[in-house]
């Protein structure tokens, strides 16, 4: 008995198309040469289908479709931004690919080419890593209807070498920041004073909302309270504590987009008129989703400073605090480090210690205690930009 492939159609330019529906799923193609190709391709499709039903087989399921369902399932996370960034970036080399077919070697091209575009081994890592638990994910969670899960086994996927290929921090001098806020544009050179007097990821001053704040009257400052979900590790709620310098950034931002779609976000954003700039502008407010954007890449460049990271703002609290003789442990609080001496919840004597540590980082005090990495910039920009030799002044004869 000959098999039924009925659903072939002549295409364009004497191409042919398949174009046919089997219990519930359509097969569609297009662009075969011949009709003996695509009868072929026909032919697997419903053989792999009949496997499936029949026998229990996993279906073949493409790396693309997989990793759309992820980010579906978890569009709550607070990393959904990077990861999608990371996906597409994974998308031209394995987006095509079924996910029984990735392993080290089908993953090398993608590694291969992000080496040569400059990226650093940690980041490349980061990608690999969503690779890795998509895959967990489907060896592990995910099933089909006939309770078979969507891949047979996870395979080990062999992470680049940090030692030696890390890049340094890179925490900025008080004449670096001088320079670096005028040139960002306003909403980011906010964002920035922020996250230089309270330490905070990028990803937390961006998801920032008025509802997790708290006035602290005695102190004249605010606190935000930020929630499980939006923490690195998720492993409980964290708290930003404010200085006076940010104390005064929120309160410039504060009811300044009360009608905006996006008003609950204490940072946003919208393009201003440059002409007839009495009326209001069309745009609405928006949320910033990321500060490490066109205009953050432009004023580094313009203020010198290299390929200056947002969380290098991060180092540069640690650095300023330990400068000022501030106590690990507060350090650990006040940049959400992990230690074992945390408390569980934070009480007001907790938030006046943090706040007290934080207003001696909110100018510069004129201490001199330069990192390794600050003085060796010095050096080279010394080398090439030597001063000219003073001369000595001449004394005047009578």
């Amino acid at each position: 008995m000959g098999r039924n492939t009925g659903g072939i159609y002549p295409g364009e330019n004497g191409t042919w198309q398949v174009d046919r529906w089997w219990k519930n799923t359509r097969l569609r193609q297009r662009g075969f040469v011949s009709f003996e190709e695509a009868e072929q391709w026909l032919i697997r499709r419903l053989e792999g289908l009949r496997s499936i039903t029949l026998h229990g087989e996993r279906e073949i399921r493409r790396f693309d479709q997989v990793a759309a369902h992820y980010l579906l399932e978890f569009s709550g996370k607070a990393s959904l931004v990077t990861e999608t960034y990371l996906l597409q970036s994974l998308m031209p080399t394995i987006g095509g690919l079924a996910i029984n077919q990735l392993h080290d070697g089908t993953l090398t091209p993608y590694v291969k080419a992000r080496l040569a575009a400059g990226k650093s081994h940690k980041t490349i890592n980061l990608g690999l890593g969503v690779v890795r638990r998509i895959l967990r994910l489907a060896s592990t969670k995910w099933r089909d209807e006939n309770g078979n899960t969507w891949l047979e086994h996870a395979p080990l996927i062999t992470m680049l070498p940090l030692v030696g290929h890390q890049r340094e921090p890179r925490p900025i001098s008080w004449t670096e920041q001088r320079k670096l806020l005028p040139a960002l544009p306003d909403h980011l050179a906010s964002m920035a004073l922020f996250v230089l007097n309270t330490g905070v990821r990028e990803d937390v001053v961006c998801s920032l909302r008025w509802e997790w704040e708290i006035r602290i009257q005695q102190l004249g400052v605010s606190v935000f309270e930020v929630p499980r979900e939006h923490v690195k590790g998720r492993r409980r709620t964290r708290v930003v504590v404010c200085n006076s310098v940010a104390q005064s950034v929120l309160e410039a931002a504060r009811g300044k987009h009360k009608d905006g779609k996006h008003k609950e976000f204490v940072f946003v954003w919208r393009r201003e008129r440059v002409k007839n700039i009495d009326r209001e502008p069309v745009m609405p407010y928006r949320q910033i989703e990321t500060m490490n954007n066109t205009a953050w890449q432009n004023a580094r460049r313009v203020a010198e400073l290299g390929d200056l990271h947002v969380h290098d703002l991060r180092h540069t609290v640690g650095m300023r605090l330990r400068e000022a003789h501030v106590p690990e442990g507060t350090i650990a609080d006040i940049l959400w480090h992990s230690t074992q001496s945390m408390t569980q919840h934070y009480s007001v004597a907790q938030v006046v210690e943090l706040n007290t540590a934080l207003e001696k980082i909110r100018a510069d005090s004129g201490r001199w205690n330069k990192s390794l990495a600050m003085l060796r910039r010095e050096q080279e920009d010394l080398a090439e930009n030597p001063s000219p030799p003073k001369v000595p002044r001449q004394r005047k004869t009578a």
